[in-house]
């Protein structure tokens, strides 16, 4: 087991390297000997059911947790301490509710040992940029939870490090707050590099440059958005509701979709049906509904996105 720094170095566009990363609990296996690269200067999106595993990984690159087995190397930095170079904002906000917005940033850079210049510059651009500005000498106990939650982004960054863990960035935020806070992380991306784990998939989809989805412990893949969306096939989806329907009825429906090679997923009293020129099938689908019996009263078309292929990979069953 060794975590620190390839003192011979990466390649120059790795920022971490995970090799065989296993974490045990008393005989039960959180994360399982997965193996991954996290590239310099990229939003890297973590996901997964609850229990997948995700914080018990994000918690070992932290350095919150020691590993069972495996190795993370964090890659092309100069000293001993890869960890004074990350920067980590937990799912639940942590502040001293006592402390003005200031108060906690100047207390978190100085236990980085900051110079009081340097803290006062960083804290004026981060409030600012999250638009916490009018908030400065304010206490965060009085901060609503939206602010709160940018404030623990603002304290996760004061003293710039290389490296950003942002586990659910977006919770509990408004929609302009997320609008705001999406903004930033995608501007921080430039020079950093971030990870992200989320529930959201449309916040993973619009944030990252790579997505690793993970469950029971285990690495299922790693691609970009783009390519993980052709993975569960080329083209659109027609979703369809009916004003009622029978078994009868639907399986006739399905029979006849089946001729044209369509795939045809029901999902929440929804019909889904894919295909890669479904569009130049509407008509016939409409049709065949017809004969069928069924009546549509909804019929919309979207691409396939996340949420398609992360419940193609994990399943639909809940999770605790």
């Amino acid at each position: 087991m060794k975590q620190g720094i390839d003192k011979s170095g990466c390649s120059s566009d790795i920022a971490i390297a995970i090799e065989g990363l296993t974490k045990r609990y008393n005989g039960f296996v959180a994360v399982d000997n997965i193996s991954f690269d996290i590239r310099k200067n990229e939003i890297f999106g973590l996901l997964g059911p609850n229990g997948a595993g995700k914080t018990t990984t994000i918690n070992m690159i932290c350095g919150l947790m020691p590993p069972t087995e495996g190795r993370i190397t964090f890659c092309n930095f100069h000293d001993t301490d890869g960890r004074k170079h990350i920067g980590f904002c937990p799912q639940e906000n942590i502040f001293y509710p006592r402390l003005t917005c200031y108060e906690q940033l100047d207390f978190t850079g100085r236990m980085y040992n900051m110079p009081s210049q340097l803290i006062k510059d960083r804290s004026t651009y981060l409030l600012e940029s999250l638009g916490l500005k009018d908030k400065t000498n304010v206490r965060a106990s009085k901060l609503s939870g939206g602010m709160k939650r940018r404030l623990n982004i603002c304290l996760a960054l004061i003293h710039d490090p290389d490296i950003l863990v942002l586990d659910e960035p977006e919770a509990g935020l408004d929609p302009q707050s997320r609008l705001l806070v999406r903004e930033f992380i995608k501007k921080s991306g430039r020079d950093k590099t971030i990870i992200i784990t989320t529930h959201n998939m449309d916040e993973a989809d619009r944030l990252s440059d790579r997505i690793a989805i993970i469950d029971n412990g285990h690495l299922l893949l790693i691609e970009t958005p783009d390519n993980l969306k052709k993975s569960v096939g080329e083209g659109d989806n027609l979703e369809l509701e009916f004003a009622g329907h029978d078994e009868n009825s639907l399986g006739e429906f399905k029979a006849s979709l089946a001729i044209l090679s369509m795939i045809f997923i029901e999902e929440q009293g929804r019909i889904i049906i894919r295909h890669p020129s479904i569009i130049d099938h509407i008509t016939e689908i409409k049709s065949y509904a017809g004969k069928a019996g069924l009546t549509i009263t909804g019929l919309r078309l979207r691409e396939n996105t996340l949420e398609d292929v992360f419940i193609n990979l994990t399943g639909r069953s809940l999770r605790q």
